[in-house]
């Protein structure tokens, strides 16, 4: 194994570790509210977000251990979020990274209380991280509360509900998928960033690159929706009639417009200052993984 796969494998086994920790016990009461928190959070998954906050970290000089619990929230977040976008109401799915989803493990009632427990665990989580300077939570908190909210993921999925049969226009669709997807990554990258104690600069350069990335993410699992693929883990088919960058571009056009993204994030890592650095190099592998598993 290589250096880059060593610390990519340790960073990702500290956050299994560390999310056990943080997640209700198995004897906390009551039982099956715990029970379904843990199903959903420490289910198996890439930590694509938590990753985004250690190796942000580490490209700035921080200590990733430092982020932990910060990348942890982040991925508490994502988990909460998933939750409620599989509900009835929503998109009404039964599976999710390769599994039954939660309500459908549980009950809905359940899976709802679940969510908006890891929710504000998440923000727990961020209030009490020990090393960090009580400014600098605050900031990431307001941060993460803001990637939920009314202009992040909640919003996202609203304008997703909307008109749903309604050809939408590209720009929307990108909005609608910035706010579905790229915001928390926005958050996880920046907050790594903030931790390592990054210029200004250097952090508007990181929330560019984690836009674009998360915009090429969407596109990618538009096509996947299409295509089908191993690593998906999900229902497919779920967009069929709906709009999505797909329908409206047309395959090809949907796979130059995410690559013209992956090429903007490169260039906001270029703008911070590492764009050759394992950040960077992490990316591109991950994206050369999704693309054979198309």
């Amino acid at each position: 194994m290589d250096d880059d796969a060593a610390f990519i494998e340790q960073c990702r086994t500290a956050v299994e570790r560390r999310l056990v920790e943080l997640t209700p016990d198995r004897d906390a009461r009551p039982a099956r509210l715990a029970e379904a928190a843990r199903y959903a959070l420490l289910s198996p998954g890439k930590r694509f977000r938590p990753m985004l906050t250690l190796l942000t970290a580490r490209e700035f000089g921080g200590d990733p251990a430092e982020a932990l619990d910060v990348a942890c929230a982040c991925e508490m977040v994502h988990a909460a979020s998933l939750i409620l976008d599989d509900l009835p109401c929503m998109d009404d799915a039964g599976l999710r990274r390769g599994r039954v989803t939660t309500h459908r493990a549980f009950d809905e009632a359940t899976a709802i209380l679940a969510s908006v427990g890891l929710l504000n665990l998440a923000y727990g989580v961020v209030a009490s991280a020990q090393g960090l300077p009580g400014p600098l939570k605050a900031d990431l908190a307001t941060r993460l509360s803001g990637a939920v909210g009314f202009s992040g993921l909640v919003a996202g999925q609203a304008m997703d509900l909307e008109n749903r049969d309604r050809q939408r226009a590209s720009e929307d669709l990108d909005l609608l998928n910035h706010r579905k997807t790229g915001v928390l990554m926005v958050a996880a990258a920046e907050a790594g960033a903030l931790i390592a104690g990054a210029s200004s600069q250097a952090v508007l350069g990181v929330g560019e690159f984690a836009t674009h990335l998360g915009l090429a993410f969407q596109i990618h699992d538009d096509i996947l929706d299409v295509e089908g693929g191993a690593e998906l883990g999900k229902d497919l088919g779920k967009d069929a009639g709906m709009s999505t960058i797909v329908s409206v571009m047309g395959l090809d056009a949907a796979r130059a417009a995410r690559d013209a993204h992956l090429q903007a994030s490169q260039a906001g890592l270029a703008r911070a200052g590492v764009e050759q650095g394992l950040l960077a190099r992490y990316v591109r592998g991950l994206f050369e993984a999704r693309r054979a598993a198309a």
